[in-house]
């Protein structure tokens, strides 16, 4: 390898590892939905960056780089429970990532009870929630889902009312 190519290589890796830095909570966001006590939210992790590594000298700027990375991650995290688990419908969030929910803060039990609300929901409806509450538009949960605005929007009025209907039930 002459060294033009060894110092593409390098600003690659750089532009790589900074790209992760800045999207890593988005990542373990999404990886956090999806774990379980069979499937470690490292091993997602670790998964969805592998992948985003090979799909990287890809990307062609076609979308933002966060619909991208958010479609790896949702993928990845779905293939690798379909492959991990084929029989697994409800998935417990594993507490072993703290820094999304500060013990501290008032709204602690809030969250966690919504997101055990959540992991009552299908891979899809989980998807798009996620997206919804990290205020996504429709259009990139469109993107990211590969559904027409349209179907977002449907599922997402399907899936409030479901949560609804699981507040008041408990």
């Amino acid at each position: 390898m002459d060294q033009s190519s060894t110092l593409l290589q390098r600003n690659s890796e750089k532009e790589f590892l900074s790209m992760i830095r800045s999207y890593e909570r988005v990542i373990y966001k999404v990886c956090y939905i999806y774990t379980s006590p069979q499937i470690s939210i490292s091993d997602l992790y670790q998964e969805v960056v592998i992948n985003i590594w090979k799909a990287y000298p890809k990307f062609r700027n076609e979308c933002k780089i966060s619909t991208w990375i958010y479609r790896i991650a949702l993928n990845t995290c779905i293939s690798y429970l379909r492959k991990e688990s084929r029989s697994l419908e409800f998935v417990n969030l594993n507490p072993e990532i703290n820094f999304i929910i500060d013990e501290n803060d008032p709204i602690n039990d809030l969250l966690k009870e919504l997101y055990h609300m959540i992991n009552q929901l299908g891979q899809l409806d989980k998807s798009i929630i996620l997206l919804f509450l990290e205020e996504k538009s429709y259009e990139e949960i469109a993107d990211i889902t590969g559904l027409t605005i349209t179907n977002v929007a449907t599922k997402l009025s399907r899936i409030k009312g479901k949560l609804k209907k699981m507040k008041k039930e408990e």
